[in-house]
């Protein structure tokens, strides 16, 4: 969450420390292909695409990332280390604009391969998804 004042400048590309969203894509990007060093019992796995697309509303912008592998597990761990990245990115470059800012819902909506199969979050637990 952030004053819509914020997202107006992160939409206008009127910040003073840049394009917002290019370098918050870019940070997002390089974490997912580094979440094995900084996630203990992470296992490194081959990233192949990365995704990192934003949604801007009025008082919020919506982080979504898509990791794809061949690789023997899941990557999840990629994928919640790049939304997360990306979102302090936005964070660090904004918050000499708004410091009432917040990181909120950061949750795995859907995952396919790896041992345990394919799941997608489901709207009820879409709803018991709290702040982070």
């Amino acid at each position: 969450m952030m004053a819509p004042e914020t997202t107006v400048a992160i939409a206008a590309n009127a910040t003073t420390k840049g394009d917002v969203l290019a370098t918050a894509r870019v940070a997002g990007i390089q974490a997912a292909k580094a979440a094995a060093t900084l996630i203990p019992m992470a296992h490194p796995v081959l990233v192949g695409n990365v995704y990192v697309n934003f949604t801007i509303a009025d008082n919020f912008i919506e982080v979504e990332v898509g990791v794809d592998t061949v690789d023997r597990t899941g990557v999840e761990m990629e994928a919640l280390v790049s939304v997360t990245t990306a979102a302090l990115t936005i964070y660090d470059m904004c918050k000499s604009l708004d410091r009432t800012m917040t990181i909120e819902k950061v949750a795995l909506w859907e995952k396919s391969g790896g041992r345990s199969g394919p799941w997608r979050r489901s709207a009820l637990e879409d709803d018991q998804v709290g702040p982070a």
